[in-house]
């Protein structure tokens, strides 16, 4: 085995060591979500707090690890009466972000079912996690049911599993721990809440931090033996700080006191629901008995708040994550005074609120990351040359119904166009390719069928080979890439005019968010287009290149429609299974360079030799209109709607067009 990196090595991640350690003394905390870019220790420090944790001692021979203390009655290896026991270090298990439901929760033993009429339960990964650390990377990936099942069994610390003839209940307790970058997408709101902590990690800007860290990195690929030795000393005491504050957390006081600042400052953040008091109320707990301590103080409340409200605050991928510390600490300084409480004095000891703490509001989240206000900023450089102004503040997002490709397509796994999936309704069955996951149980037996008298059957029941099994075929939704080409030329310049086309691709924007589509983003003006945003499964950063996107120029409508064509070409060879939806956002004006109007037809042409299914949003305003940005529409072979009709009811209508646009077009 692999000498783990040392977990007090790690350099400058005081928070996400303290949020792992909190969760380690208090499981029931309900685990914590790293955040943060890549390269910044997240899965390094996760990995080696496996490490700091007791042995456990588990019945021998228990696929389940139960505690020979007080085994599960309900174990599916049970009953444990009178049972061995054996010690063993807590396990880390990872769950890859490609891994299936059975994979995860277990099943029957299907192969062994059918061929050996054995009902044998086969435990997935939640048993194997039990009583140990259950470590999922990049859980942003993750399909959201995997996720549901995933936080369920982390709140009731049991997995139930009820499919294909088993009924099966083990117990699950384990530290769950999510690591995610946000550039490549973000996790749902109801979700985020379902995780106890969350940490921000970035690298730092410190020099000296910077050169320690690579210091100690080098050091431990020279020889990991050597430099783990050097911080055994620091390992074993951390070690012996966890057993100390497990044994004291029973201990801890919680005065009615701390109780009411925890309420208070709920209330004043407007989080929905109890469960952030209810993890507040744990984690200020468990900080007290880290640091010894047999009451909760004023400061134990604060970090909590720290580490559990931020994600908690978010409605919409647009708002800013974080927390309004100077808020913070007025909300616990007119909460405190009560009598019971054993900190009279307020909050203290928790550090200054941070000057940079950005703006909370809605808006300001949907302006992160450009660096300015979008109304007094100045503007910033683009290919744009003279004329050019600066960034129009996006209007208020509105609901959108969705835009779907047409079809049946095999795409990964999302809530736009249909698809064949893993989940969903049962259309068919197909011979498997490789493991057998979801058993069509009336195929199977039709397969079977025909050659019981050439298999010698003499018995009531079927004789069955490999061969015979068949795989559900079912049918849910996909996710789609969702390409937006938008005119920022200066016919499009008008302040009041672009702030409502930004409203709307904002709104388009949002529904890719709840569909789980990956988002790109080309933009034209001047004499070129770029691409704003190559393809992403992160919203939020669409919709802050969107927000800092300044207008001016003339409108190279053929550049923007053929740069769309090389992005979706290059995608389509990196991942050949995700259909796309171009979304073209344009007045229909095309200007500079000789012939600009035939020359983009002839690029709306070749998309729609292609089979692009594609929306024309038409911006066109004014009495009098010249019906260009329909006739691009028929030139892709997709379909127009004016900035009114993307609204809410309106767009229904607008789905069946495109999909009778393409059926006609197949015809």
């Amino acid at each position: 085995m692999s000498t783990r990196f040392p977990f007090t090595a790690v350099v400058g991640q005081q928070d996400l060591q303290l949020a792992l350690l909190l969760n380690a003394v208090a499981p029931n905390i309900g685990g914590v979500l790293v955040r943060g870019e890549k390269g910044t220790a997240k899965s390094t420090a996760v990995r080696a707090l496996a490490a700091l944790l007791p042995e456990v001692e588990v019945v021998a021979g228990c696929r389940f690890s139960c505690d020979p203390a007080s085994p599960d009655p309900t174990c599916p290896d049970g009953p444990h009466t009178g049972a061995a026991a054996e010690a063993r270090d807590a396990r880390m298990v990872e769950l890859p972000v490609g891994a299936s439901e059975d994979r995860l929760v277990g099943a029957l033993d299907i192969e062994r079912a059918l061929a050996e009429g054995v009902k044998a339960f086969e435990p997935g990964l939640l048993a194997a996690a039990n009583r140990g650390i259950l470590y999922v990377d990049e859980v942003n990936l993750l399909h959201d049911h995997l996720v549901d099942v995933l936080l369920d069994a982390a709140a009731m610390g049991a997995s139930y599993v009820e499919r294909e003839g088993v009924s099966v209940r083990h117990a699950a307790r384990f530290l769950l721990v999510g690591t995610m970058n946000p550039e490549e997408g973000e996790l749902r709101p109801q979700l985020l809440d379902r995780f106890g902590l969350t940490v921000e990690v970035a690298a730092s800007r410190e020099p000296d931090q910077r050169v320690e860290v690579v210091r100690r990195r080098l050091a431990y690929d020279d020889d990991p033996a050597a430099f783990a030795a050097r911080w055994a000393d620091e390992e074993s005491a951390v070690r012996r700080r966890i057993v100390a504050a497990r044994e004291l957390l029973p201990k801890v006081r919680l005065g009615d006191g701390a109780l009411k600042q925890i309420a208070a400052t709920c209330a004043a953040f407007e989080v929905d629901g109890m469960r952030a008091d209810i993890v507040m109320a744990r984690t200020a707990t468990a900080l007290a008995a880290w640091d010894g301590r047999g009451d909760v103080l004023a400061e134990d409340v604060r970090q909590a708040a720290l580490l559990a409200l931020p994600h908690r605050r978010r409605r919409n991928p647009f708002d800013a994550p974080g927390l309004d510390e100077d808020k913070l600490d007025r909300t616990l300084e007119e909460s405190a005074g009560d009598d019971d409480d054993p900190d009279p004095d307020g909050p203290g000891g928790g550090g200054q609120p941070s000057p940079e703490e950005g703006p909370q509001d809605g808006d300001a989240g949907a302006r992160a990351g450009t660096g300015e206000d979008a109304e007094d900023g100045e503007p910033q450089p683009a290919a744009g040359g003279a004329g050019e102004q600066a960034p129009a503040r996006a209007a208020e997002p509105f609901r959108t119904k969705a835009l779907t490709v047409p079809g049946v397509g095999a795409g990964a796994a999302g809530r736009r166009s249909r698809a064949r999936t893993e989940r969903g309704r049962t259309t068919g069955a197909l011979r498997p390719r490789g493991t057998l996951t979801k058993l069509h149980l009336a195929a199977t037996v039709r397969a079977a069928a025909p050659h019981q008298r050439a298999r010698g059957r003499s018995g009531p029941g079927l004789v069955l080979r490999r061969d015979d099994l068949r795989q559900a075929a079912r049918e849910g939704r996909e996710g789609n890439l969702v390409l937006f080409v938008v005119d920022a030329s200066g016919s499009m310049a008008a302040r009041q005019r672009m702030s409502a086309v930004k409203g709307a691709v904002l709104s388009l924007l949002l529904d890719a968010y709840q569909r789980r589509d990956k988002v790109g983003l080309v933009t034209f003006r001047g004499t070129a287009a770029e691409v704003a945003l190559p393809p992403t499964s992160s919203v939020d950063a669409a919709a802050a290149r969107l927000e800092s996107l300044p207008t001016g120029g003339r409108t190279p409508l053929a550049a923007g429609l053929l740069k769309a064509h090389d992005v979706l070409r290059v995608e389509r060879l990196r991942d050949p299974s995700r259909r796309a939806l171009l979304v073209v956002v344009t007045d229909g004006r095309a200007t500079g360079g000789p012939e600009p109007v035939a020359l983009a037809g002839r690029a709306a042409g070749l998309l729609g030799a292609e089979s692009v299914a594609s929306v024309v949003v038409d911006c066109e305003s004014g009495p009098v209109r010249l019906g260009l940005a329909g006739r691009l529409a028929e030139e892709l072979r997709g379909t127009a709607v004016t900035l009114e009709e993307l609204r809410a009811d309106a767009i229904a209508g607008l789905v069946r067009d495109v999909r009778g646009t393409t059926s006609r077009r197949a015809a």
